[in-house]
């Protein structure tokens, strides 16, 4: 499905962008998420943030007098479907693109992006990332044209880990469970290095399918089986919705540790059961005091509901794309896409969470993080329930951050 529809300002972790010399005229934005299948939901609230960042862009006065238009590609959940539409994108004019649901999409994006961009100097196109975090898409596989403003395993299990370990929650028996996949294996080898700096072991692990298991009760009766005392796990979308409903059916008396409990439905899910249970967040309203709840309230009154998961870290991410397109000035009418991709490399911006800044090495942003749990004391509740995210422990983007992979050899334009 695609629709054009005008756009505003720009903040989230998945935007891709494509900008050619050669079409002189407005910015065109593609948006290319997961809108049908059982990831849908993960990508229609990527699509819900970009709608929101762009419409704000827009209201704020769009790019050299006119309005950036934004058009949306539904990449059927795979890796085919987003080549095929990033194909169909590039054909109709589009200068960004915006993805983020799926490390496995993500890599054959910025794949394509990358060979387009050799084969047609001047029409280059930029991949915006807000949301993919596989460690080779700002590794071996980091380009020019490639920015994510979105965490990796790496920070995220770094701070999940230190805070359980704060706040004396983690024990020493690790179950690590994940998507068979580059980042379900990136986060399983990063609950292994964290081994010993939390102080646990890991007693088992399991890789599974994506998305494709419709009872997780087996897996849950292993970790029961195991006697951990902490899952910790980068599983999202369905296979985490699943797994909590299957935990709440065993009673299953573990704690969890994870990236994307904040997504909807899971507290909703598990209900009770989740209680206890830690999240790495990219944002959290009440962590982020009062300018949290003024984006909260803003968000609400364009979308109707609170944003939650990946949409804070996409506006973000959009609205430092905002500013580095503010700072590049009009050639012959167009957007020169390679000065762009040279500002966004010294963008930073101050988010209610703290400051968060482009890397120029590698193009991954450094963002704060918080550390939350599953509480009935939380201030803003999840899914219509009594609970919500508790904040229990922030860091600064500097305290989050992890160095760049040596394998990442950037090659730069000119």
């Amino acid at each position: 499905m695609r629709a054009a529809r005008s756009a505003i300002p720009f903040a989230a972790p998945l935007l891709v962008l494509f900008t050619g010399l050669v079409h002189a005229g407005p910015v065109k934005i593609g948006v290319l998420e997961t809108l049908s299948g059982p990831q849908a939901s993960t990508g229609i609230a990527y699509r819900a943030a970009v709608r929101y960042a762009v419409d704000k862009l827009n209201a704020e006065g769009g790019w050299n007098g006119a309005p950036v238009q934004l058009l949306e590609y539904d990449n059927q959940g795979g890796p085919a479907g987003a080549s095929d539409k990033l194909k169909a994108a590039v054909a109709d004019g589009v200068q960004i693109v915006v993805q983020g649901g799926s490390s496995a999409i993500g890599g054959q994006i910025t794949e394509d992006v990358r060979k387009h961009n050799l084969r047609n100097p001047g029409q280059e196109i930029v991949y915006i990332n807000v949301g993919a975090e596989a460690l080779e898409l700002t590794g071996e596989k980091c380009n020019f044209h490639h920015f994510r403003f979105a965490g990796n395993a790496q920070v995220r299990t770094k701070a999940l880990v230190q805070a359980m370990k704060q706040a004396n929650v983690l024990g020493t028996k690790v179950y690590s469970i994940n998507q068979n996949y580059s980042w379900g294996q990136d986060m399983e080898r990063s609950i292994e290095e964290n081994a010993g700096p939390g102080g646990y072991q890991v007693v088992a692990k399991t890789l599974h399918d994506v998305n494709k298991i419709q009872d997780f009760a087996p897996y849950v009766a292993k970790i029961s089986a195991s006697g951990a005392d902490t899952v910790i796990t980068g599983n999202w979308s369905n296979d985490l919705l699943l797994m909590m409903k299957a935990s709440k059916a065993a009673g299953l008396k573990v704690r969890f540790g994870t990236v994307f409990l904040d997504q909807v439905g899971n507290i909703a899910n598990a209900g009770d059961q989740a209680v206890g249970h830690y999240v790495a967040q990219t944002f959290n309203p009440e962590a982020a005091g009062e300018e949290g709840a003024k984006f909260v309230a803003s968000y609400k009154a364009k979308t109707g509901r609170v944003p939650v998961a990946t949409e804070p870290q996409t506006v973000f991410g959009l609205e430092m794309v905002a500013d580095a397109l503010r700072r590049t000035k009009p050639k012959a009418g167009s957007l020169d896409v390679n000065a762009f991709a040279r500002n966004l490399e010294t963008t930073k911006l101050k988010t209610p969470m703290g400051e968060s800044s482009m890397r120029a090495s590698d193009h991954q942003v450094l963002l704060p993080l918080v550390v939350s749990t599953v509480s009935a004391d939380a201030k803003y509740k999840a899914d219509d329930t009594a609970l919500g995210f508790k904040p229990v422990k922030t860091f600064t983007a500097e305290e989050a951050a992890v160095p760049a992979q040596g394998n990442c050899k950037m090659q730069r334009p000119g």
